[in-house]
């Protein structure tokens, strides 16, 4: 059978269900992949990040891969009709975007009589599956992390890649980069690998407690990795055991997990509120917003915030507990809309995943899932002293301030030569924003 695997957010041959699946079934096995046509909605690292993900699987499949660009249900119908491909292989995607798309390619492979078979998904345990007694979805993280344990997963899935009939036309050519990027990205399987395995020797023993340091690399940096699908979490899982680092982390890859669940059951929040009463709160418009162009340059005058934002322009990543912090701060300092800064992150993360990217916003700005409640604002100085205790990180992303030693970082208007370099002065004031961010929460309780 001449069948067509088309990759999506699974880019690796191992522990890859439905390449398996296709592999089994297939007399001539076609590995493709289609690049969306608006790449120059992402910056050139978020570009480059998925460019060298591709070129990488590309490279480790025998056969080589075609690509195209463009829309998938007219470039995977028009490759179907060219070589006669007689089935096509995908894995299910859960999130909004994903699941309407391959309903449409699936439309549209139904009138030419071929079927796409969808198998596995991006998860240990699929969407949907883990419920409560009654059958409905969970709603709160806790109760979903003991039954997700419950229910468990299998075994990473091993594939021959040599005895795969693959097949390649040899068409098809990468994207080129709207700009250029400064330094060059890694991405592949060989390396998803490596990070696991120098991760479990360097931090994952003292992960619970490194985890939230900005200043330390104390996380695994595998979150590339996983929203690429070069690695799949079935594959963390099975080298887990029951230290409490590694206890931590697995609780951190089934918060992954739980918001994909959340997002599968509740579609439409993707751009729209979990909570539907925090879309009546009185907000500040981001359109021409210097305040908004501030929190985006990291020009905000308070450090943490300022570093974190640097850090993802920069680099395209950011530390998980900044971008609590920044996101935070965007919402209930500066009272802008959370899907404003969601956006940011999509154009700029290289391990943007659409489910942790909006509902990991949503429990921040307190409209979410089990939230952190709206009351609690995150003060950014605090949390700067708490988390970057010597001030390193915002050393390193902020030059203005190397100047100053210790802590004092984080308060730079208390010094004499705080300002001295040129960091900006606060543009808001912290305890009144969170004063006025209470008072917007009172009216929309008054109104329910």
């Amino acid at each position: 059978m001449k069948t067509l695997f088309w990759f999506r957010r699974d880019r690796r041959l191992q522990d890859n269900e439905a390449l398996i699946a296709a592999a089994k079934q297939s007399t001539e096995l076609y590995p493709f992949y289609v690049f969306p046509g608006d790449l120059d909605f992402l910056t050139p690292l978020r570009q480059a990040s998925l460019i060298e993900s591709v070129r990488s699987l590309q490279h480790a499949i025998p056969s080589g891969m075609d690509t195209s660009i463009g829309k998938a249900p007219e470039e995977i119908t028009k490759f179907v009709t060219e070589n006669k491909i007689e089935t096509v292989f995908a894995t299910r995607a859960y999130d909004t975007e994903g699941m309407a798309e391959q309903v449409e390619v699936a439309n549209r492979l139904k009138e030419m009589s071929i079927p796409l078979v969808l198998v596995g998904s991006y998860y240990a345990i699929e969407p949907g599956t883990v419920r409560k007694d009654d059958g409905t979805p969970l709603r709160v993280y806790t109760p979903f992390y003991k039954r997700w344990l419950v229910n468990g997963w299998g075994n990473p899935l091993k594939l021959d890649v040599s005895n795969v009939p693959w097949r390649a036309t040899g068409k098809g050519a990468l994207p080129t980069l709207s700009g250029t990027t400064p330094f060059p990205v890694k991405a592949s399987e060989e390396y998803a690998l490596e990070t696991w395995k120098r991760f479990k020797s360097r931090a994952l023993s003292n992960y619970h407690e490194d985890r939230n340091k900005t200043d330390l690399s104390g996380t695994s940096n595998l979150s590339h990795a996983l929203a690429h699908g070069e690695i799949h979490p079935r594959t963390l899982l099975a080298e887990l055991g029951d230290s409490p680092g590694e206890e931590v982390f697995r609780k951190e890859l089934a918060w992954r997990e739980f918001y994909a669940d959340v997002l599968f059951h509740n579609p439409n929040t993707l751009t729209d509120y979990y909570e539907p009463r925090f879309s009546k709160m009185r907000y500040d418009s981001a359109k021409d917003s210097k305040a908004f162009a501030a929190w985006q340059a990291g020009k905000t005058g308070y450090p943490i915030v300022d570093a974190a934002m640097r850090q993802l322009v920069q680099s395209g990543w950011m530390h998980n507990r900044s971008r609590m912090i920044v996101a935070s701060f965007l919402v209930k300092d500066l009272h802008i809309e959370w899907q404003h800064g969601a956006r940011f992150f999509e154009q700029h993360l290289t391990d943007f995943d659409p489910a942790s990217n909006s509902h990991g916003w949503q429990w921040t700005a307190g409209c979410g899932t089990d939230a952190s409640p709206y009351y609690r604002i995150f003060n950014p100085i605090l949390q700067g002293v708490r988390f970057d205790p010597q001030g390193d990180y915002v050393r390193r992303w902020v030059p203005e301030l190397r100047h100053i030693e210790d802590t004092s970082v984080h308060e730079p208007w208390k010094l004499i030569d705080g300002y001295t370099q040129g960091y900006p002065e606060r543009i808001v004031d912290h305890d009144a924003e969170r004063a006025e961010s209470l008072l917007r929460l009172e009216e929309i309780k008054a109104k329910s």
